[in-house]
């Protein structure tokens, strides 16, 4: 549905915002020890010994704001990321981003300074990115700004703002420790961007493949071959009788290629999915004499 869908709560977003508001319940209810956060959440140096803490520690939050600020990015961005990549796809990259996050600190905690990791920050601009990669020009409402601005001025702000803080932090003798984990935050944009250029070097490359078998398979065609009796074999006959349907195939190759360049592969239908690798399998098949 697009940015349409803005204002939506899509099934994966539905489930990640519970999830979240339920651990943190949790959180500030049951489980107060100060030991829990240290035991699902994430410190690089402790990262070998606790290796599920790269995913826990992303529905983990310091605060109320912490919370609601990530939680107010997935909702406004997340359903509409949602509806463009599948259910399925959608928590995955969530997750990987997440991951990523958590990773990035650990790789760069020998030279910055790095304490125990909580929230879903990285991961949330993680999905916030694929906006923008999406829908870069899409009018965001930002308080108190009086106009919207577009997605990609948004992003890029935001990120722009991380790296700035980050390196005052590496540079900082002590650190720069203002209690936000900036780290966290551009390793889950470096994965939400490594991820989005993949599926647009896989979506190109899938193009180009099928519109070479597309062409390919109209240069090698011949015309039929007539006898001197001027009638034409049957075995021509029943390829002039399928051309009406080639040539709708055809045609529908080009409508779901053209619908790969605007939308990407991951917008395809399933029904779309198998007509594709049913064309690709027939065209690798050589004709039967």
């Amino acid at each position: 549905m697009g940015p349409q869908r803005m204002f939506g709560l899509s099934l994966w977003v539905r489930r990640l915002l519970v999830a979240n508001l339920l651990v943190f319940l949790i959180q500030k209810t049951l489980l107060v020890d100060p030991n829990f956060l240290k035991a699902f959440g994430f410190a690089p140096l402790l990262a070998w010994k606790q290796p599920w803490t790269f995913v826990t520690y992303m529905f983990l939050h310091a605060g109320v704001l912490h919370l609601a600020f990530n939680m107010l990015m997935l909702f406004v961005f997340g359903p509409s990321v949602e509806d463009r990549m599948g259910g399925r796809t959608f928590f995955l990259f969530y997750i990987l981003c997440g991951i990523g996050g958590a990773a990035f600190s650990f790789l760069l905690t020998q030279w910055v300074p790095v304490g125990l990791i909580l929230g879903a920050s990285g991961a949330v601009l993680g999905v916030t990115v694929a906006f923008a990669w999406y829908w870069p020009n899409h009018p965001v409402f930002i308080f108190p700004l009086p106009d919207p601005i577009p997605a990609k001025w948004l992003a890029t702000f935001l990120v722009g703002v991380d790296l700035v803080l980050a390196w005052l932090g590496a540079l900082s003798q002590a650190g720069l420790n203002d209690g936000i984990a900036h780290l966290a935050h551009l390793g889950g944009v470096a994965t939400a961007l490594l991820y989005l250029k993949g599926q647009d070097w896989r979506a190109t490359r899938g193009e180009g493949r099928l519109r070479q078998m597309a062409e390919s398979s109209v240069l090698v065609s011949q015309p039929p071959r007539v006898s001197r009796s001027g009638n034409m074999p049957p075995s021509a006959q029943r390829t002039k009788s399928r051309g009406e349907p080639d040539a709708r195939a055809s045609a529908e190759v080009d409508r779901v290629l053209d619908k790969i360049s605007a939308t990407g592969v991951e917008s395809l239908t399933p029904a779309e999915r198998k007509f594709l690798t049913e064309f690709s399998r027939r065209k690798r098949t050589p004709p039967k004499a």
